[in-house]
């Protein structure tokens, strides 16, 4: 199984507290922390408004930070989960990538999605098309993105999207493009937009519905001439671990706290559902949990770590505990 760690952005009110001209130190100190470790790869959101409401506090923008943290660490790859297709025109989002593929020394991977978050949408003042018209941009805009990467030069006449021989110069570095990420788990739409250009999926981990994503991609696969066991299948998990059961209940009561000061009652009491309901455990707990994921096919774990910021030993505990026995 192959490891990665979200950087802590802001999205997620994982900066307040610490005061905006240090952010940027704090960030790069968290991606050179798992760099350090055994992680593969380090990973921010693609979004405007934080968490679980939108508040004042920062978030900051994933491809700014995509082409920082290029020229700022070394080895370690470097994703998103996921960018929001319509945020950006897709053949101007291919070159962001392939010049941020170029700054890396061919690290960059693409994670990429329909979008979601209606209220930013309708702020930045990209309306909010229907989930239809969403999913078909995103297969679109796909098209477009490999084609510049595959062959330099990108032409299409879609419904959503019109390019005519836009140029992809810098081509990415990496020999086959950079690899795609789809996420999402949409039955009809994305997983058939996974299984025609996807390198890894990233859909929800929870077995039953594991297990029928997995299936359902595995059948568009078939539909379009594509062999299934050539797609890593990833998810996204909100860990809280410690060395004894005790640490654990002590950081969710952090968490907890740590939202209250910011958005209502009831919104900070869903913010730590996600962490009760997550990846959490001791470190020998989690392990028991992955390896049930692994035997049903999940490849990539990308753990979500709410103290990253603030706290290193999360990271250093999963690192040192858990990735030393699955990786």
């Amino acid at each position: 199984m192959r490891f990665g760690a979200f950087v802590p952005q802001g999205w997620r009110l994982d900066l307040v507290g610490i005061d905006p001209a240090d952010h940027w130190q704090t960030m790069l100190r968290v991606a050179r922390q798992a760099e350090a470790g055994p992680f593969e790869s380090i990973w921010v959101y693609d979004h405007f408004h934080t968490v679980p409401v939108p508040t004042d506090e920062a978030t900051h923008e994933a491809w700014s930070l995509m082409a920082a943290l290029a020229a700022a660490t070394e080895t370690v790859r470097l994703g998103q989960m996921c960018t929001c297709m319509a945020y950006r025109n897709p053949a101007y989002l291919a070159k962001v990538a392939a010049t941020c593929d170029v700054i890396s020394g061919g690290r960059v991977e693409m994670g990429i999605g329909a979008g979601w978050y209606e209220h930013e949408w309708r702020a930045f003042g990209y309306g909010f098309p229907s989930a239809g018209e969403r999913l078909a941009m995103l297969d679109e805009g796909v098209e477009i993105m490999v084609q510049m990467w595959r062959d330099g030069r990108a032409t299409l006449d879609g419904k959503h999207y019109k390019v005519d021989g836009a140029i992809g110069s810098p081509r990415p570095l990496q020999p086959s493009g950079i690899p795609i990420w789809v996420a999402g788990g949409g039955e009809k739409k994305t997983l058939r937009t996974a299984a025609k250009y996807a390198d890894y999926t990233n859909f929800d981990a929870t077995p039953d519905t594991w297990r029928r994503k997995s299936e359902i991609l595995e059948q568009h696969c078939k539909d379009v001439g594509r062999d299934f066991g050539e797609i890593t299948r990833s998810a996204n998990f909100n860990v809280v671990i410690g060395e004894t059961e005790k640490d654990v209940a002590d950081k969710l009561e952090w968490i907890g706290a740590h939202y209250a000061p910011f958005v209502p009652a009831e919104y900070a009491d869903r913010a730590g559902d996600q962490f009760r309901n997550g990846l959490k455990g001791t470190p020998e707990q989690i392990v028991e949990r992955l390896s049930e994921l692994r035997d049903l096919g999940l490849g990539y774990a990308i753990g979500y770590f709410v103290d990253a910021a603030y706290d290193a030993s999360s990271i250093d505990l999963f690192a040192d505990r858990v990735i030393s026995e699955l990786a």
